[in-house]
């Protein structure tokens, strides 16, 4: 007797918070979807005729040989197996239920819990100072014995969830600051499920942002630009907070520089300046803030990027301000580390190698391999200049300095897959 295929749309519901369905949509990828669904027992006969698409169409999207392009095929698509519109960027569809605010801001729900946000606060706190080399594992060991157990628990409510989607973030963050940045994919990726599960849409397009942030550092405009574009879609379908927003059309602008995509990127910084100085913010428990020192710092990178050096010079030097003033250790020296970019770019030799030597007093035992890396590119932007007698006489210093950090950070950097050479 044939046997019947599981109901398509009974075995999406369980793929919901299966990190590798929420990336393949992210990514637009329709034929790692239907592999998904096949791989459960859904037959490619079922999945071609409920997607209404032949057979042979099936087969080239799975196997990778063609992808979905029209918007109407992702319609049909969300709409035969029922993916929520937002996963696709599209509007939500007509058998979504409404949106609903966000559990912590209902009137009828209590507030995160106490102890999760006060570690939250005090692993940022120090992060912001010390860099995330030696918070990693606080933050890890927090989740497993503080949150984990609270996940499985029969009554564990939506912000245990939020909890471990903004602690996992932050684990994310701080292993990138490490140099490890497979890991830090590895928890972004665990983080956005975990955000979704909770209801929380600003903290899932928070986690997008972050997405963002790594697939530019990794080479990955094409990528970081797509999470900027899911992060702004969950953002929209939530409580307006425009700091959240602000930071997602920034990352967006700064992919679309690296690209060399001007106009948009352009258009995409300018949004951010309007969301972040148009209207009042909204408090969120979990989401680190996106103030005026980061659109800032961010924009210097962006006006870098677009060849507007001057305006990128302006902005690099206001972060500089804004962040000595908020006593930020590693914003500090990576917003300095932007402005000597720039002004050797510029051609403004002095002042670079000036700004370069305060550099050399940034604490060497801020565990960040983050702004190691900065420094080496720093350096190797410097090295085309070695005969100009003030720049050959800072290199020597550099390296003199640089000794000494990689010696302190070495319990850091040892475990890496080849590392930064010392």
């Amino acid at each position: 007797m044939h046997q019947r295929s599981p109901d398509p749309r009974a075995i999406m519901a369980g793929l919901l918070s299966d990190e590798r369905l929420l990336r393949a949509c992210a990514e637009r990828d329709m034929g790692a979807v239907f592999r998904l669904l096949n791989n459960r027992g859904v037959s490619t006969r079922q999945i071609a005729s409920d997607a209404g698409i032949t057979q042979g169409r099936l087969y080239d999207y799975m196997n990778g040989k063609s992808r979905v392009e029209k918007l109407t095929v992702f319609e049909q698509i969300a709409d035969a197996f029922h993916i929520p519109g937002h996963l696709l960027g599209l509007a939500r569809r007509a058998w979504e239920p409404a949106p609903t605010a966000p559990e912590h801001q209902r009137a009828d729900h209590p507030p995160p819990d106490g102890d999760d946000l006060a570690a939250m606060d005090h692993f940022r706190s120090a992060d912001r100072q010390t860099g995330g080399g030696r918070l990693y594992g606080a933050v890890v060991r927090h989740l497993s014995d503080r949150v984990a157990l609270r996940l499985v628990s029969t009554d564990s409510g939506p912000q245990v969830f939020a909890a471990a989607a903004a602690l996992t973030e932050m684990a994310g963050w701080m292993a990138h600051d490490s140099g490890q940045d497979t890991r830090a994919g590895r928890h972004f990726a665990r983080a956005l499920p975990l955000a979704r599960t909770s209801g929380d849409l600003p903290l899932a397009a928070h986690v997008a942002a972050s997405s963002s942030h790594l697939a530019l550092q990794s080479g990955d405009p094409a990528a970081a630009v797509q999470w900027a574009r899911t992060g702004l879609d969950l953002a929209a379908q939530g409580p307006r907070i425009p700091a959240l927003t602000a930071r997602l059309h920034t990352m967006q602008a700064r992919a679309l520089a690296a690209a060399s995509q001007h106009t948009p990127a352009a258009r995409a910084l300018e949004a951010a300046r309007r969301d972040l100085e148009g209207a009042p913010d909204s408090a969120h428990p979990w989401l680190s803030p996106f103030d005026a020192a980061a659109l800032a710092s961010e924009s210097a990178l962006v006006l870098r990027d677009l060849e507007r050096l001057d305006e990128a010079l302006t902005q690099a030097e206001q972060a500089v301000a804004l962040r000595a003033q908020a006593g930020r250790a590693r914003s500090l020296a990576l917003s300095q580390i932007t402005v000597v970019d720039i002004q050797v770019r510029r051609r403004e030799l002095d002042a670079a190698v000036h700004t370069a030597h305060a550099l050399l007093t940034t604490s060497p035992t801020m565990a960040s391999v983050r702004v190691v890396q900065q420094l080496d590119e720093l350096r190797r932007l410097l090295e085309h200049h070695k005969r100009y007698p003030p720049v050959r006489e800072y290199l020597v210093r550099f390296d003199e300095a640089r000794r000494a950090r990689m010696l302190l950070l070495a319990d850091l950097i040892a475990p890496q897959s080849g590392g930064i050479p010392a």
